[in-house]
């Protein structure tokens, strides 16, 4: 008898307090894009970016503001599915669970990105600066944390169901 893998099928959330858990936790991380844009709105001004960008070729400033306008794009992508598939989510569907994966990558990166990479003498210098980074990045934590723990909630919980076997 030829090998055939065990079809793939998410159980609805059966355990009533990670189901009330998740059910608030994807709204509250689908609106938190929205939040992440709002403050994203700030930073060409507050960056002063006009004032820097004029310094580029006229390519290189083209280039980083198509660039700027994906991330908007891949953020404002994120939130309205979080929010418009929130009932997929919560039940692991399979195309759902690559979203959240993916989602959870993509946050965790930004994060990884945050810590290895930039160096703190980087960062705009006052208070102001100070808190708005370490918000974002708290907030970059939860939604991370949020993906994350859906996916692998769904995972554990899943049991591959065996065809042809009489239960």
């Amino acid at each position: 008898m030829p090998y055939e893998p065990l079809p793939y099928h998410p159980l609805p959330m059966t355990h009533s307090m990670a189901e009330r858990f998740f059910d608030l936790d994807l709204w509250l991380a689908g609106a938190a894009h929205f939040v992440i844009l709002i403050a994203s709105s700030q930073v060409p001004g507050r960056l002063r970016w006009k004032q820097d960008l004029a310094q580029l070729m006229p390519f290189n400033r083209k280039l980083l503001w198509v660039q700027g306008g994906f991330t908007v794009l891949t953020i404002t992508a994120f939130g309205i599915l979080t929010l418009a598939l929130h009932a997929e989510l919560q039940r692991g569907d399979r195309a759902a669970m690559g979203l959240a994966c993916f989602i959870a990558v993509y946050w965790t990166s930004r994060i990884l990105v945050d810590a290895f990479y930039f160096a703190h003498q980087d960062w705009p210098k006052g208070r102001l600066f100070v808190v708005g980074h370490f918000a974002l990045t708290s907030l970059f934590l939860a939604m991370a944390g949020s993906y994350w723990g859906l996916f692998i909630w769904h995972m554990w919980m899943r049991t591959p169901t065996l065809q042809g076997v009489a239960s």
